[in-house]
């Protein structure tokens, strides 16, 4: 990839964090947050869209951004109200905003036409009050993105041309900062937006320039005069320089008249250039300092990067494209400092930290089989060792560590595109986006939550109609809460609408032959057959839902990121649907544990107390099923090894020792091993692609000796398997 691609493609990711900051802001507009500050935000991020873009030529999405960032303007400016109307057609214009940045992208084949065009008259017609937008005489010229070159003999000053009617002008003096520069700005940018206001002449001073071996990049050494023979108010000068004026010195001045700026600037420019529609900036900064132009390298900002001539929309008032979309201002606190990084990279470095990990468990199992003291010296360095191996892992594993926020922020336009299909009026309201996770789960949580939004838009949310007469407002509320929980990350998308109709849901299961006609199910078995291959309460296909595709896939996609799904309904006030999933598919705190000579791992945050059973306290239901006394109540006792199958009759639960777990619907239980061995933290391991799916386990590791341990699924064994049971061959101790 060439230097140029690499920069477009940079400047792809920063269109990905702008759009989703518009987005962001637009929310708090839709919420009643129509502050300066909210809607300057809006403005700056769909500004540096429209720079970056028209940096590298791209017409279709310069035009629609110009037509966006206008109306914004106004808003910005007070000229214009920020009512709901105006919010609503924002909300939809960053949608195609968005499509045009995907298909500039190559990511979508092209952009609706139609719509876009429809939304451009939409965003004028916004803009003039419901008048035809001005008409421009030339067209290049108002949104003609082209470069500009000139005369370069500097010796030889050419007099501006004579204007064909008298105005009154400016004369417009800057001397650009080095950190104008740092702020990825330029001065091209600035001459480009003057140029438009009316005809100007500009000359350039480049005495303060130093030699070659002497010039600083940090440096401004550069001073421009511009001046504009146009009757134009000062604020729309002062509007160019809006971004730049804390990084330069500056100076407006009527032609004719004292200056209203008072800086220290010398009376006569080194060289007067003419004004030209082909002024090319990078040739005269490169003549100016007695530089030869060198091919661009690779590391140049893209914004400083001339395309082809071709017509585009010209930028206004220049803006950071490959930096955050703030204004430029020196009281403004610095951006911490980024870098990319490919994922591949980090992806091999949590490998090599994996293995760092178990080759240090494996270390400290030797030392503790060849008897050496604990507090002999090479112990001692052991567990220093472990201390810093813990402290490496944590360190990668938040390099990782991501927001749902970038999940999240794609929602309303999904929500809001449901909604008109079904006439639906839905509000979305998000809790907890800066909740973090791996970013492997982040990337994987994006179609399970699109699948339950449009579920519970087009089945669970009534219509406006319907809600009224249910006593309920027209708005329907559909909730997406992150949140961590026991060492796992929790998504809810709750509804506010009709909830599950088990009565129709159950007909629909014994139609489909689901399930037998008489078969006794609780409500939370019905809830889940929503969950079952094919099937669909749907009445007809659409294109939201009803083909009997959708739950079924958001079940396995949860299953294979080692979560589960449960749902939680109460019919005519909603349904909340909860994912929940491992923090990270990488580590994991747990307890070591023997069962009929195997070694099992069981999840620490899981785990409430250990306890070893006293016969007082243990009882059996019926005979056969154990129950143990825990504070005050009985609680389920579950033989590990029994039910997964590693010894055929059960054990003496005097004999082991039992560990109380909680699941993530809260139901508690004891679990029987013969023994715990110790706590560790151990690397993950994938057992469905090394092996095969076994119920009861959830993943497997690798421990310090080099045997496989399988770590427990608690859910399961608690919910599901505790069905195993065998009357006991043995008699309590009175």
């Amino acid at each position: 990839m060439d230097a140029f691609e690499a920069i477009k493609v940079t400047f792809f990711q920063e269109c990905d964090e702008l759009l989703a900051d518009l987005e962001a802001k637009l929310m708090l507009l839709e919420q009643g947050q129509t502050d300066l500050e909210t809607i300057n935000a809006v403005f700056r991020a769909v500004h540096s869209v429209k720079g970056g873009a028209g940096a590298f030529g791209l017409e279709a999405l310069v035009r629609f951004a110009h037509v966006f960032e206008t109306l914004m303007d106004e808003l910005r400016s007070g000229r214009k109200p920020c009512d709901t109307i105006t919010i609503k057609t924002l909300l939809r214009a960053s949608d195609v905003l968005a499509d045009h940045i995907q298909a500039a992208q190559g990511l979508i084949p092209q952009v609706d036409e139609g719509r876009s065009a429809a939304l451009v008259a939409e965003l004028e017609m916004l803009t003039h009050g419901g008048e035809a937008p001005p008409a421009v005489e030339d067209e290049d010229d108002d949104f003609g993105f082209m470069p500009m070159a000139f005369d370069m003999a500097l010796d030889e000053p050419v007099a501006a041309p004579e204007p064909e009617l008298e105005a009154v002008g400016w004369r417009i003096v800057f001397k650009p900062m080095g950190r104008m520069y740092a702020n990825a700005n330029e001065t091209g940018l600035l001459l480009r937006e003057l140029g438009r206001l009316g005809p100007t002449t500009v000359v350039l001073d480049d005495s303060e320039t130093p030699t070659l071996d002497a010039l600083s990049v940090e440096d401004g050494c550069l001073t421009w005069t511009v001046d504009l023979d146009a009757a134009v108010d000062e604020a729309a000068l002062l509007e160019v320089f809006d971004f730049v004026e804390s990084d330069c010195e500056l100076a407006i001045t009527p032609l004719g008249g004292a200056s209203n700026m008072n800086a220290p600037f010398e009376d006569e420019p080194a060289a007067v250039l003419p004004a030209s529609d082909d002024l090319d900036i990078a040739a005269l900064l490169a003549k100016a300092s007695g530089a030869v132009a060198d091919p661009v390298p690779e590391t140049i900002p893209f914004a400083a990067i001339e395309p082809e001539p071709a017509p585009a929309v010209a930028t206004p008032a220049p803006t950071p494209v490959a930096a955050a979309p703030v204004a430029a201002s020196a009281s403004v606190a610095p951006a911490p400092v980024t870098i990319r990084v490919d994922l591949d990279r980090v992806d091999r470095l949590i490998n090599v930290v994996g293995e760092l990990v178990i080759q240090q468990a494996m270390l400290s199992q030797r030392v503790l089989e060849s008897g050496l003291a604990r507090s002999s010296g090479i112990a001692l360095g052991l567990e220093d060792l472990e201390l810093l191996t813990r402290e490496i892992q944590d360190s990668v594993m938040a390099i990782r560590a991501q927001p749902v926020k970038s999940v999240f922020q794609r929602m309303p336009r999904l929500v809001r595109e449901v909604a008109d299909m079904v006439s639906k009026q839905v509000r979305l309201v998000t809790v907890g986006e800066d909740t973090e996770v791996d970013k492997t789960v982040v990337e994987r949580l994006a179609e399970p939550i699109t699948h339950m939004l449009r579920n519970a838009i087009d089945h669970g949310l009534e219509t406006p109609d319907e809600r009224i007469a249910a006593g309920k407002s027209a708005e329907g509320t559909v909730r997406l809460a992150a949140l961590h929980r026991s060492g796992r990350i929790v998504i809810e998308i709750s509804d506010d609408g009709r909830g599950i109709n088990r009565e129709r849901v159950k007909k629909i299961a014994i139609d489909k032959g689901l399930i037998a006609a008489d078969a006794p199910l609780t409500d939370e078995q019905i809830d889940n057959l929503i969950f079952a291959p094919g099937f669909s309460t749907a009445a007809v296909v659409s294109d939201i839902s009803g083909r009997g595709v959708g739950m079924d896939v958001v079940k396995r996609s949860i299953q294979a990121l080692g979560g589960r799904i449960s749902i939680s309904s109460v019919p005519g006030k909603g349904s909340t649907f909860t994912l929940s999933l491992p923090l990270t598919l990488a580590v994991l705190d747990g307890m070591v544990v023997a069962a009929a000579e195997q070694t099992l791992i069981a999840p620490l945050p899981t785990i409430v107390e250990s306890l070893t059973p006293q016969a007082a306290d243990l009882h059996f239901v019926g005979g056969v099923d154990p129950v143990i006394r825990f504070r005050d109540r009985f609680l389920p006792l579950i033989d590990v090894a029994l039910i997964m199958g590693f010894r055929e009759q059960p054990m003496n639960p005097t004999d082991g020792v039992a560990v109380v777990v909680e699941t993530e619907g809260g139901q508690q239980a004891a679990l029987l091993f013969d023994a715990i061995q110790g706590q560790r933290q151990v690397v993950i391991k994938s057992l469905e692609t090394n092996y095969q799916q076994v119920e009861g386990v959830a993943a497997a590791t690798i421990l310090g000796d080099g045997r496989v341990a399988l770590i427990l699924d608690v859910d399961v064994i608690v919910t599901d398997m505790r069905r195993k049971s065998i009357r006991p061959d043995f008699k309590l101790a009175s």
